[in-house]
């Protein structure tokens, strides 16, 4: 039975209610995120006036916008009840399988080979999770050592150079009036999730699975066949990522963004979803996103070591791990 908006759902039917979130009421802790980053942004800005030019916001937009795909994909798993280890290792064995298929197979194949690749692992990782009801930080940490093994047989353990110039040239420098292509593709991949959260009764299950497993079950959820689907989208967010960043970069790398899974998990979790899951949507993959973001620009603007960068990165996890508590223990 399709339900409409202006209808309730009663005990009856099989899909779960919709989540607290659409009956949520403005809470004043909501805007303590987006005043931080005005806040980072105008400090920066005046300690390094060339951050907020033009050239350079265009810059972070380029360099954040493989880590906002991804966090997108690690907010599923997320907000499902669970977590996605094997995002970087997804990406190298996507980009470097892709290249490898781009002789075969043309540009436009071999794209498409990087994202069905990146669909494919994370389908595998979630019918093992589902079906066999194992942990999904095991499931996904063997699958992250299983692709990236598989990345580095394939590319003999060195980068792949072979990209062609013209997947260079349109995603990784390519623009649409001004505005980079991989900008592009990365709020196309926010909007289509937010669209699958609100709008979906996939989203709806998403929320249900994540809030109570046991719940959506007895409401008449297919729960195992869900389950895969949501590490089947985070897959398929790090297939996407590899396209961006193999044509950003020039090259098909075996170990490809090492640090993006934990950085994938800061940001989401530093934007305000929940670690237990069934809470949260695209606005604070972006808060958070931008926040990491912004202080490895700034850092990189203001000559700032690299391994002073590793140290924030990892302060960021705890901090926001913390603050994660600390909003379950207020709600």
């Amino acid at each position: 039975m399709k339900m409409t908006k202006d209808q309730p759902m009663t005990t009856s039917e099989t899909q779960p209610a919709a989540p607290a979130r659409s009956r949520r009421r403005f809470n004043p802790a909501d805007a303590v995120l987006p005043a931080l980053i005005v806040l980072l942004a105008a400090g920066v800005g005046i300690a390094e006036p060339k951050f907020l030019t033009g050239s350079n916001l265009a810059n972070l937009g380029s360099q954040i916008a493989p880590l906002l795909i991804v966090s997108v994909g690690q907010a599923f798993a997320i907000i499902g009840g669970g977590l996605d280890l094997s995002i970087a290792a997804v990406m190298s064995v996507a980009g470097v399988v892709g290249i490898l298929a781009v002789p075969s197979l043309g540009i436009v194949g071999g794209v498409l080979v990087m994202a069905l690749v990146g669909l494919a692992v994370g389908l595998v990782s979630g019918a093992i999770i589902a079906y066999m009801r194992t942990s999904p930080l095991i499931v996904t940490l063997g699958m992250a050592s299983v692709a990236q093994a598989i990345a580095l047989i394939l590319a003999n353990g060195v980068p792949i150079y072979s990209v062609p110039p013209e997947l260079t040239d349109a995603i990784g420098f390519g623009a649409v009036y001004g505005i980079p292509a991989s900008d592009l593709i990365a709020a196309g991949v926010l909007i289509f999730a937010a669209v699958i959260l609100r709008g979906t009764t996939l989203g709806r299950y998403i929320y249900a699975i994540g809030s109570n497993r046991a719940a959506a079950l007895k409401s008449g959820v297919n729960v195992p066949f869900h389950t895969m689907l949501i590490y089947g989208l985070s897959g398929l967010t790090a297939g996407i990522a590899a396209i961006v960043l193999t044509a950003w970069v020039g090259a098909a790398q075996p170990t490809a963004e090492p640090g993006i899974t934990l950085e994938s998990i800061a940001a989401v979790v530093l934007g305000g979803i929940a670690l237990t899951g069934g809470s949260g949507g695209m606005i604070h993959v972006i808060y958070g996103v931008l926040i990491l973001g912004m202080l490895s620009n700034a850092m990189n603007m203001l000559g700032i070591s690299s391994y002073f960068q590793i140290l924030a990165v990892g302060i960021v996890i705890i901090i926001a791990v913390v603050l994660d508590r600390l909003r379950r223990k207020e709600s």
